[in-house]
């Protein structure tokens, strides 16, 4: 089969590599869609805990090709999505119901092959049955899953004031989540015309348009609309230097919610003194374990709206020009490897 194969970091093939043999409790998916995101980026840049030689690809809805023993309910050629991520469930950190800090954490895509290629192999029990749901939105269980962890990091009291910045694509999940989650009013600021527009029609309260190269003027004007500060202040950008501003944008014992994934290197100037007399809470939301069954939940129930979100479509030899796309062109939102 052909896969996108890394032997190092910036540096990847597309070459033929053994198809996948499904041993026990496994189940070898061909991946029709295979979403491309911002993690992507900070994998093939040799971040993200990636280990190399890797075949990227976490993002991942397919259909069956063949099952090892002991898997029982799926058959050929069944539509399926796969939660890439699993822990041990031995280790310390799985003995105190802390998944997410699983020492021994398998990640498809990150530290084990995953979903740019042709053929994927995974665990049978983290594959869920996707056969009701379109292709374009089956794809979206992924990132919507990191946006629920979100949720349950950010535990949202009810008639919160809640501001966002940043508008791609896990951005707008969790902005919707938001909405449903008890928000009394949700801001959402970006560069992004169309994102922003895109945001409106899931039903955010109110749209701000600010210029990337301004991170200040952005908390500047922000903080005009709402004088008296936010309840909780969301980074969905990945950006330090958005991150910096967000404590002078939430009042006294508000939150701060750090989503987006910056740089491992980046640092941020923060007065303790500020956050402990305030009483400000600090949170980061990582990735997510255990949270698909939700996510394909919100996705069936229509909750949850991925139509638009998909922009930019690849094929498999193309891969690099999808990373392209991500990385710099702003008429991309959400780009997918089509096989």
């Amino acid at each position: 089969m052909k896969a996108v194969v890394y032997s190092a970091p910036e540096e990847f093939t597309i070459c033929e590599v053994p198809d996948p043999v499904p041993a026990e409790g496994k189940v070898v998916v061909r991946p029709t869609l295979a979403g491309v995101c911002g993690t992507d980026l900070h994998i093939h840049a040799g971040g993200f805990f990636a280990e190399y030689p890797l075949t990227p690809g976490h993002e991942i809805t397919g259909e069956v090709v063949s099952v090892g023993p002991g898997v029982e309910g799926f058959r050929q050629g069944q539509r399926v999505v796969i939660d890439n991520a699993s822990a041990c469930g031995y280790c310390p950190e799985c003995g105190r119901g802390e998944p997410l800090f699983c020492r021994h954490f398998h990640s498809l895509g990150v530290n084990a092959p995953g979903g740019f290629a042709e053929q994927v192999v995974t665990r049978a029990d983290k594959c869920f049955a996707a056969d009701d749901l379109p292709l374009d939105v089956a794809v979206l269980a992924e990132p919507l899953a990191c946006a629920v962890h979100g949720m349950d990091v950010l535990q949202l009291r009810p008639g919160a004031d809640v501001v966002m910045i940043g508008s791609g694509t896990t951005g707008l999940l969790l902005a919707q989540l938001v909405l449903h989650g008890g928000a009394s009013r949700l801001t959402v600021a970006s560069p992004s015309a169309f994102k922003l527009e895109l945001a409106r029609s899931f039903g955010v309260d109110r749209v701000v348009q600010v210029s990337r190269s301004d991170p200040a003027g952005t908390a500047a004007r922000l903080k005009e609309l709402s004088p008296g500060g936010y309840d909780v202040a969301i980074d969905a950008t990945g950006a330090s230097s958005v991150v910096q501003h967000l404590p002078g944008l939430v009042k006294d014992n508000g939150t701060v919610l750090v989503y987006g994934m910056c740089d491992e290197g980046d640092r941020v100037a923060w007065s303790p003194y500020e956050i402990f007399r305030r009483q400000l809470t600090v949170k980061g939301s990582f990735a997510q374990v255990n949270c698909f069954d939700r996510s394909l939940a919100m996705l069936r129930s229509g909750r949850v709206n991925g139509e638009g979100l998909i922009t930019h479509r690849f094929p498999l030899d193309q891969y690099g020009d999808a990373l392209a796309a991500v990385r710099s062109d702003p008429t991309c939102l959400k780009a997918v490897i089509a096989l």
